[in-house]
């Protein structure tokens, strides 16, 4: 009999699965289940994209492109960072196109980390970014963003954080799961901090268009001094409701890039042909799709957050992605009673606050990539749920 454990790596076995997953694999093995779970977009990608994918396949566009990606879409990519984020990137040497924002996550961890090197991870936060460290040989270094300081990053908290050891500090804003935004007078801040040290920041952007409110999304890559020692993830997956097409894209200083580069090549060859090319389209004549998604949004957003806060479960208003993130430490339950109670009882999933590390204890995190009617009916039955822990 083979001794499994014994084969597999003592760090991935460390790892725990992802607390996502756990209460939809409950939600599909039950009937008549409201989710407020998934992070994707509900609506279809544009159908000028979906064409644009359509036509190069019955055009033959079949084969491997670039490592780096195609040349057509790197300088799209180019003029969109600089259009909108006022960020200049070389094509050639400064742009990688990748599997998803997940695989440029990945790819830049490993290139930058070293055996014992710290990589500072401000929490709650997309549940990616501490065992990809820990399987590149890092060592993560948790810091607790609190409820207070409406989730965001304080350059207190960064400054206590940071040792001989630190080689980059992963920076999630627009947050996924919190909502939180920082501001472009938070990032100087945040800047200030860093601009003396050798430490690298890793910018998920992946949401930066999803931002509410009077302003835009502001990149710590276009505060002075930045732009060297940062590298910016973004993708099309939930700007352009492009999920399953799996099309990310890293930007940064070449040396670094040309690096990560050589991890996408032995592991991935280059990203899909057809998803490439139904991405130019979306850079070139995307934005009128994204502004009528992003209003939709909003609406849905607003109502989100008014229904928790109506039923007594605290919200603050998440002002970038598609994510509520109620206390719910006023029912006396623990975030993952509180899910699994609500799901069986109810039939609602939601996400315990856990799951996106332990500062996220005493929240759940809801989705609203749903219909006003879907967000109505599952306000109704958490409703119900509170009322039944009152009796």
């Amino acid at each position: 009999m083979i001794d499994y454990k014994k084969i597999l790596s003592p760090t991935v076995q460390s790892i725990q699965p992802s607390g996502i997953r756990k209460y939809f694999d409950i939600a599909e093995s039950m009937e008549d289940v409201i989710s407020l779970g998934v992070g994707e977009p509900d609506f279809p990608t544009p159908w000028e994209i979906r064409k644009a994918g359509i036509l190069s396949l019955e055009s033959g566009k079949t084969r491997y492109t670039s490592n780096w990606g195609m040349e057509q879409l790197r300088l799209e990519i180019s003029r969109y960072m600089s259009r909108k984020y006022a960020l200049s990137y070389d094509a050639k040497s400064d742009i990688l196109v990748t599997v998803g924002g997940s695989e440029a996550i990945d790819a830049c961890i490993r290139a930058i980390t070293a055996p014992g090197d710290e990589i500072i991870i401000p929490q709650p936060s997309y549940v990616c970014y501490e065992p990809i460290v820990s399987l590149a040989g890092g060592s993560p270094v948790i810091i607790e963003t609190k409820a207070e300081h409406d989730f965001k990053l304080t350059p207190e908290q960064l400054r206590a954080a940071i040792t001989p050891r630190t080689k980059a500090l992963i920076l999630p804003y627009p947050c996924n799961p919190t909502g939180a935004v920082m501001d472009r007078s938070d990032l100087e801040a945040i800047a200030a901090v860093l601009r003396d040290t050798d430490i690298l920041v890793v910018s998920d952007e992946i949401y930066a268009e999803l931002t509410f409110g009077a302003s835009s999304h502001v990149s710590i890559a276009s505060i002075d001094g930045m732009k060297e020692r940062t590298v910016v993830i973004n993708g099309f997956s939930k700007t352009f409701s492009m999920t399953g097409w799996r099309l990310g894209f890293a930007c940064g200083p070449a040396p670094i890039i040309k690096q990560i580069t050589k991890i996408h090549q032995y592991a991935i060859m280059c990203a899909p042909t057809t998803s490439q090319y139904a991405a130019i389209e979306a850079l070139k004549n995307g934005d009128e799709a994204v502004k009528r998604m992003l209003e939709e949004y909003d609406m849905r957003r607003r109502l989100i957050v008014k229904g928790f806060n109506d039923l007594g479960l605290c919200c603050r208003e998440p002002r970038g992605a598609f994510y509520a993130f109620p206390c719910i430490t006023s029912t006396g339950l623990t975030s993952d009673e509180f899910c699994e109670r609500l799901l069986y009882a109810e039939r609602v999933a939601v996400v315990p606050g856990t799951a996106f590390g332990q500062g996220g204890e005493g929240f759940i995190r809801a989705s609203y990539c749903y219909s006003t009617q879907h967000i109505k009916e599952a306000l109704a039955r958490i409703q119900r749920f509170l009322n039944t822990l009152k009796a």
